[in-house]
């Protein structure tokens, strides 16, 4: 029998989600029975599939614990890709410090938390960074560049303020420097399956001095197909290989940006419900249908 796979999606996603349609038909040439199916469905028998792939669940830190608890109760019944510890672990940014800690080279990153003295850790990071002329604040559990801002470095007091904010509700907050180059050569996205390197698109510059976060779902991207670097791949690669699980991830997006010396780095790793951009690249759709049936198969 045709195994059953649900796309977890949410209500919000719907019509937005452009990997949807590549990859229903992608499983259904696989010979598969997907669905795309509201992850918050209280009428969904989750058991009732062979396989559940988050995949534009893009509401979820908005709703933090339901989606925690979601998790939880699919990953007991059936089997959850990719799988809960790996999706709990890379629900907060604090990964990075992980990921720093062994030896990746990660944008620089300052955690604040809530009871910190914010303004400390504000002036620590500028001071730790002279030439930049921008700092990023963004919660440490957030998506699609929703709660992010860039303040000029000169704009101390609403960078204080959009952290007081996070720090408010009980949220922890992530404080970068900008990156210039960023403007000019946006970030490049490398995408794997099973640890295995499938296609890179390149994602232009998503945060805008002093503009006000974005109040939609997602902010909007410029996508375009980009052919990866090898220091690129081979960071990639390097990040993969230093994740605390015994096996790659079955999806991974690795988004990385250059240095001002040139040298890549890490901005984020998506393991949960990331935009995959099947259809920038030939046969991606495919090349992950074929991954998640052979996961079936084991």
């Amino acid at each position: 029998m045709s195994p059953r796979i649900a796309l977890a999606t949410a209500r919000a996603a719907r019509g937005l989600d452009e990997d949807m349609a590549p990859l229903l038909a992608a499983l259904q040439a696989a010979g598969a029975r997907p669905s795309a199916v509201d992850w918050d469905d209280p009428s969904v028998d989750w058991a009732a599939f062979d396989l559940v792939l988050p995949r534009s669940t893009w509401d979820y830190s908005e709703r933090l614990p339901a989606f925690m608890d979601w998790l939880g109760a699919v990953g007991a019944c059936t089997r959850l890709l990719n799988p809960v510890p790996v999706l709990r672990w890379n629900i907060d940014k604090h990964y990075l410090a992980t990921l720093a800690a062994a030896g990746v080279a990660i944008v620089p990153s300052r955690f604040v938390e809530p009871g910190d003295d914010a303004a400390a850790h504000l002036d620590a990071l500028l001071a730790a960074h002279p030439a930049s002329a921008d700092v990023v604040v963004k919660p440490a559990v957030g998506a699609g560049s929703r709660d992010a801002e860039r303040h000029p470095r000169t704009a101390r007091a609403a960078a204080l303020a959009h952290i007081g904010r996070l720090l408010a509700a009980g949220r922890s907050a992530l404080l970068q420097p900008y990156l210039d180059g960023v403007d000019a050569r946006g970030e490049t996205a490398l995408v794997h399956f099973d640890g295995i390197f499938s296609h890179a698109i390149r994602k232009g510059p998503l945060l805008h001095r002093a503009a006000p976060a974005t109040q939609a779902l997602f902010a909007a991207e410029d996508i375009r197909a980009r052919a990866a670097d090898a220091d690129e791949q081979a960071l990639a690669r390097q990040v993969l290989a230093a994740l605390p699980f015994d096996s790659a991830p079955v999806y991974a997006r690795v988004d990385l940006i250059r240095a001002d010396d040139g040298t890549p780095c890490l901005l984020e790793l998506e393991l949960i419900e990331p935009s995959l951009f099947l259809d920038h690249a030939p046969a991606a759709a495919a090349r992950f249908a074929a991954c998640l049936m052979r996961h079936l198969a084991r």
